[in-house]
């Protein structure tokens, strides 16, 4: 099985995820909103950076589980609490992105919240995923 990404011809690529992935056979894995503790449900930093990388790592041991990985993350959505700290630490992020993921970019969705259940959370990442058939 293979994700194929899915770009309509002369749209400019996105930045970051992408517009659209195929999946054909497999197993899907739906993964819960994953926040930026640890596996004791502690926060190690209330800064933004080390909770996305902390809930990506979160979302990737979920995915393990089921023996999946970061390229068969076809969709994530994230809901952050602060659009400003999110847009100061992007360059960060892209660099702990692909520490994580790789070049393999979803289609994503990023949605500015009001708050999120576990105070100090910044972020929250949940995925879907398609995990090839062994």
């Amino acid at each position: 099985m293979t994700n194929r990404v899915l770009q309509p011809k002369g749209w400019l690529p996105p930045l970051g995820y992408a517009n659209g992935i195929s999946a054909a056979g497999g197993r899907i894995v739906f993964v819960a909103g994953q926040i930026g503790w640890n596996a004791e449900q502690k926060f190690e930093s209330e800064e933004i950076a080390p909770q996305f990388r902390q809930a990506l790592e979160n979302i990737l041991a979920v995915l393990a589980e089921e023996g999946g990985k970061a390229e068969h993350v076809c969709r994530m959505t994230a809901f952050c609490i602060d659009k400003p700290a999110y847009l100061a630490a992007r360059r960060e992020l892209g660099r702990i992105w692909k520490s994580l993921m790789g070049d393999h970019y979803p289609a994503m969705s990023m949605i500015f919240v009001a708050d999120l259940l576990d105070t100090p959370a910044k972020i929250e990442l949940e995925a879907t995923a398609v995990i090839p058939a062994p």
